[in-house]
């Protein structure tokens, strides 16, 4: 299987040492996939068996591509063109009404899409019910990580986003109280002004995902009720590292991996009365969390990730 993701960053091929291995790269490192820059299509001169459209979330970075006919660009170098979601299934409708039917347009031509969460394919199938919808699982690249298994677990909380909508920062932190342990959040893009301020909670600095996962590795308890149903990467290097993790249960990496601490949007009650179990119900927390360690494997393993990838794709 030889396959190319087109992105708004020219990667090349993903290094498993990479140290910043998100989860889009991470997915194209596991294909052993080549990246090329949407504007180099015109200059590629191999021929793929699947190319992966890999489309920016904003506005801004979506404006170059508006005159590149990138679907039929794609397909000229590729037997199959897939687009692959990233971020929510609605993140285009905040955008100018033209970049929205836009990207309607690319969805109804491409040859298949892939969605970060099984629960999104309906909405997919609603939308473009002419085109197969499949989706494609979190991963994580082991390789870099495997020391942070070893570390003790601390007794302290970690927050999964900042103070905004998209994270549900607010939410979390409300929450997270009822552990009564010190809590913490990551900074990242999103984050607002005068957060640094909030009363019992420490920012930790903004680090690369190597980083990010030994540090995480620290707490023994986790909280992340985000709204925005995306790759769901916080359950799941929650999982890895058997932290047991609340959130909502439309992220597969959630659901799956978190099953006894998955919850309906919204309910704060239920999410307060779990926070409560895992803090003071000694077994819970032990079931919790060897259930995250074999469940990140059973359904989120790199093993698993290829052989669906294998399916689908071909």
């Amino acid at each position: 299987m030889k396959v190319t993701f087109i992105s708004q960053k020219p990667y090349g091929v993903i290094p498993r040492n990479h140290p910043n291995m998100r989860v889009d790269l991470a997915q194209q490192c596991s294909l052993n996939a080549f990246n090329y820059h949407y504007s180099q299509l015109n200059t590629i001169n191999e021929k793929f068996d699947v190319a992966i459209l890999l489309i920016p979330k904003t506005g801004k970075d979506r404006e170059a591509l508006l005159n590149i006919d990138i679907v039929n660009k794609s397909k000229k170098i590729a037997n199959k063109v897939w687009f692959m979601q990233e971020g929510p299934s609605w993140i285009f409708q905040d955008l100018n009404l033209h970049q929205q039917f836009w990207h309607y347009n690319v969805l109804s031509s491409v040859d298949g899409i892939l969605c970060e969460n099984e629960t999104d394919i309906s909405y997919f199938k609603g939308l473009v019910p002419h085109i197969p919808v499949f989706d494609i699982p979190s991963i994580m690249i082991e390789d870099n990580i495997l020391g942070a298994k070893n570390i003790q677990k601390q007794d302290k909380v970690m927050i999964g986003g900042n103070f905004c909508r998209w994270y549900g920062g607010f939410d979390s932190y409300v929450i997270a109280h009822e552990f009564d342990v010190p809590m913490f959040v990551p900074s990242m893009g999103r984050k607002i002004e005068n957060e640094d301020n909030i009363e019992n909670l420490t920012h930790l600095p903004y680090m690369n995902w190597t980083e990010w996962i030994y540090k995480l590795a620290e707490f023994k308890y986790a909280i992340h009720l985000m709204p925005t149903i995306a790759a769901g990467t916080f359950a799941m290097n929650c999982g890895f590292l058997g932290i047991p993790c609340i959130g909502y249960d439309q992220a597969d990496t959630q659901r799956k991996i978190h099953p006894e601490l998955s919850i309906e949007f919204g309910d704060l009650e239920k999410a307060r009365e779990l926070a409560f179990k895992l803090k003071n119900d000694v077994n819970f927390y032990n079931e919790c969390s060897e259930g995250a360690l074999n469940n990140y494997k059973k359904y989120f393993s790199e093993d698993v990730f290829l052989s669906k990838m294998y399916k689908r794709l071909f």
